[in-house]
């Protein structure tokens, strides 16, 4: 990869669901790929930003990192192709998305009253089993077909469209969005309208 940076970037959480942020750890294409899932460990940083996971995964190793690479590529082209997915990207998120994994549990909280406690992953296996589990869901549920790229002509990042209308163009109106209208605007007064 290209990325000669030390630190990496924060990660981005404008997709809307986790399987479509996870996708976002790997932006650009090509020489200009920004890759933040560069080692074992920033696969665990990854788990405790997105709140699945309270410690890191100790079983995140470099072939842990291999696979949930794996995983992500499949994810992006499959909802980059949702009409017409590949037979191999779907074996891959079928098989992760098949492994077991910790069902919720449902507790007493205050009052007496039951809540939900949704289970801590310990184990990378787990976090990429759920990831699958939650691209499934997208891809046969009744927004697979909302699944988007953003308009931007630098940004790969995807996003699920929730709007109303379905006309969401970017992946963020506080980033993309607002570079293109900052950009139509200072195009407009170049050309004196």
């Amino acid at each position: 990869m290209a990325d000669t940076r030390t630190d990496p970037a924060p990660f981005r959480w404008y997709g809307g669901r986790i399987s479509v942020d996870f996708t976002a750890t790997l932006t650009g294409h090509g020489p200009s790929a920004v890759e933040q899932l560069r080692t074992p460990t920033d696969l665990s940083h990854w788990s405790r930003a997105a709140h699945l996971s309270d410690a890191p995964l100790p079983d995140a190793t470099p072939r842990a990192l291999t696979q949930a690479h794996h995983l992500r590529e499949a994810l992006h082209r499959t909802f980059l192709h949702a009409a017409k997915p590949d037979p191999d990207d779907l074996d891959t998120i079928s098989t992760w998305s098949a492994r077991s994994l910790p069902g919720p549990r449902i507790a007493t909280g205050p009052n007496d009253a039951p809540v939900l406690r949704r289970p801590q992953l310990h184990l990378t296996g787990d976090l990429l089993t759920l990831i699958a589990r939650d691209g499934v869901d997208l891809l046969t549920g009744p927004h697979s077909h909302r699944i988007r790229e953003c308009a931007a002509p630098d940004c790969t990042l995807l996003f699920v469209d929730v709007s109303r209308p379905g006309r969401r163009r970017w992946c963020s109106m506080d980033a993309c969005g607002a570079r293109s209208k900052m950009a139509g605007y200072r195009a407009r007064k170049t050309q004196g309208v």
